[in-house]
Parts: C-alpha cells; sequence; structure tokens
C-alpha cells in the first residue's frame, strides 16, 4: 500500500459509507423493478437477459452497478428521466472506494501530489497507525524503502525518487503557519524495518527531533500498555472533515459527519493508552539500542 496515511482497515472490502450508498441505490432499484411490474427478480432478470443472481446482488447491496447496468435497469422499467442521477450516484459511490491499481496507474508520485491541498488545508491533524512511521515524519531513505515496496506489490512504473521527493514536500507544513500534529504510533513502529538498521537509526533520530516540534504531539502505544479499543485500524483524520483509510486493495474516505465522530472517538480512546514526553523519548532511545546492535550487511 503507499504507506503514509494509514494501513489495513478491519472489513477491507468496503467502506460503511460506500456500503450504505450502495444499498440506497438498490432499495431505489427495487422500487423502480415493482413499480415497473416486474414481481420478481427472476422476471426481471429474464427481460433484461441477465442471471437472476445478479439482480439480487443489485438490489441488495452487494455489487456496485455499472453505469451501463444503470441504463439497461432505467429503461427496462421505463424511468429513462432517472439515468443521470443514477450514474452521479454510482459514481460517488466509486469515489468513496479507490482502487490503489487504478490510483497508482501513472506511478506513486502523482498520489503524493494529490495530498498536498489536502495538508495545505488542514489546521488539525490526527494520526493513528500501529506499525509504522507517518509518512510525514519519515526520512527520506525510509520513504524511498516503503515506495520500493509500493512499486513491486502493485507492479507500477519505478518513479520511487520523485515520489519521495513529493512526500517529502507535505514537512513544510510541520513548520508553517499554526497547524496542529496529533500523532499516535503502536511501538511496533518503531522496529517494524524497512531497509536495515541505518536506515532505521536515521528515521528513529528523526523522531527525536520532530518530537521536540511545538505543535507536534507524539505519543506511543507501548506493546503491553491496556488498551481500550481494537487498535489494528489505522487512520488519518484531516480536521473534523475527513478520515482516510487505507488497505491493501484500496482506499477510501470518510466524510459523513457520524462516522467522523467515530473515528474522533477512537483517536480519543487511543490516546488514553499512549504515552508522552520523555516516556516516548525512553522508548524511543531503546529501539536506537536494539538496531544499533543489528549486524550490518
Amino acid at each position: 500500500m503507499p504507506f503514509g496515511t494509514s494501513s489495513t482497515s478491519p472489513d477491507p472490502s468496503v467502506s460503511h459509507q460506500a456500503q450504505e450508498a450502495r444499498e440506497a441505490l438498490g432499495a431505489r432499484l427495487r422500487g423502480f423493478r415493482k413499480d415497473a411490474g416486474f414481481a420478481s427478480g427472476r422476471a426481471f432478470a429474464v427481460a433484461t437477459g441477465w442471471a437472476e443472481s445478479k439482480v439480487s446482488r443489485l438490489e441488495n447491496g452487494k455489487q456496485n452497478p455499472s453505469e451501463a447496468d444503470i441504463r439497461t435497469w432505467c429503461v427496462t422499467t421505463d424511468r429513462p428521466e432517472q439515468i443521470p442521477d443514477l450514474i452521479a450516484t454510482v459514481r460517488r459511490i466509486d469515489e468513496l472506494w479507490l482502487e490503489w491499481r487504478r490510483q497508482l496507474e501513472p506511478g506513486a508520485e502523482e498520489r503524493q501530489k494529490k495530498a498536498l491541498p489536502v495538508y495545505a488545508r488542514t489546521k488539525v491533524f490526527r494520526i493513528w497507525h500501529p506499525t509504522l512511521v507517518w509518512g510525514t515524519l519519515q526520512t527520506a531513505e525510509y520513504a524511498a524503502e516503503t515506495f520500493r515496496q509500493v512499486v513491486d506489490y502493485y507492479e507500477i512504473p519505478d518513479d520511487v525518487e520523485a515520489a519521495t521527493a513529493k512526500r517529502l514536500e507535505r514537512q513544510q507544513y510541520l513548520y508553517r503557519g499554526d497547524r496542529i500534529f496529533n500523532v499516535v504510533l503502536g511501538e511496533q513502529a518503531l522496529y517494524t524495518n524497512f531497509g536495515g538498521p541505518e536506515v532505521m537509526l536515521g528515521q528513529l533520530d528523526r523522531l527525536l527531533a520532530v518530537m521536540r516540534l511545538p505543535r507536534m504531539s507524539l505519543g506511543v502505544i507501548p506493546r503491553s500498555a491496556p488498551i481500550g479499543i481494537w487498535p489494528g485500524n489505522s487512520f488519518s483524520m484531516f480536521d473534523d472533515k475527513l478520515v482516510l483509510v487505507e488497505t491493501y486493495s484500496a482506499e477510501f474516505s470518510v466524510t459523513q459527519p457520524r462516522e467522523i465522530e467515530l473515528y474522533t472517538k477512537a483517536f480519543a480512546l487511543l490516546k488514553r493508552s499512549a504515552v508522552y514526553g520523555t516516556t516516548v523519548r525512553d522508548l524511543i532511545l531503546a529501539a536506537i539500542q536494539h538496531f544499533d546492535q543489528m549486524p550490518r550487511d
């Protein structure tokens, strides 16, 4: 995945928001079908030449219809005037759930470039990652290693150098304006080995430096700390307007206020388990000692 905002979600098939929209769309399609006199999905399947299972999946929100499906459905049910509205709905659902392969097709740099306007607008950042260092705090060497994995995993054009440079542009916001950065990492993030001990030593030293920034709150959840919520769902919050969650296959955005409130609550629970200040410094120094003792290639 394009490491740096978050990682795997507990349900990597679809976001709750996209699923709700899909189910609402399916209910509308079912209503059109019944109003047109098709008493069953089987009858509608015969009229369209589709499999009955496809009709069921579309009506129950188990499958996102294509734009061609929408046109066929509306013409068959004599609702052609609904085509533009329903196609717009389908496109909105697609926007909520973006496949990485499609986003990364031109390379990783373009995806990093798209993040910059979001960072420029955001005043308060809330970042949770249990297993790796947040992209904006990464060194060039650590970031380059994550992008090498992205290039290999998704089999995309190798633009590691350009993507790394674009990611490092985010760091300007650590020093400009009055933005507030609330970052919580799992202790594992200090040990997940990207690039070997030299790269990790540089990255850990970078964390020691950035934790002293005046508007940076860097917390770490020790591996044995009591925790109030399942920690595996990493995410990035931008003010109270947007949450981004990444999985191995896709990225989805959360914009509905009631869902954002859930992430706000989750972040507050995670913070309760985190340590700060000199305790974080001690954890980082312990990780430095660990990598310092590792054999070099």
